[in-house]
């Protein structure tokens, strides 16, 4: 007899699996529905804000790169000249 309700519960187990697939459809089917929604609310920027926006963005960041090229010269001018007064002094 014990071997039949071990059975049986083998059964509802294999029963209960599917219920939780079912649900868990439903949620992503529900969390989908939930993002469609929300990016309808989202203002997107024009072509144009956008093409300003990246010029804007590429200028920064050419003259960022070019103020780390000046300070980079100007620290190696500034340690070459330091090796040549060295140089110059223990010579």
């Amino acid at each position: 007899m014990v071997v039949n309700v071990k059975s049986i519960e083998v059964k509802k187990t294999r029963n209960e699996a599917p219920a939780s697939t079912v649900a868990q459809t439903k949620q992503v089917s529900h969390y989908l529905a939930d993002v469609k929604t929300e990016f309808k609310k989202i203002s997107w920027t024009s072509k144009e804000e956008l093409q300003t926006y990246t010029k804007i963005v590429v200028g920064a960041t050419f003259l960022c790169g070019m103020g780390v090229y000046m300070i980079d010269l100007l620290i190696r001018g500034g340690l070459s000249l330091l090796e040549g007064i060295a140089r110059f002094v223990f010579g």
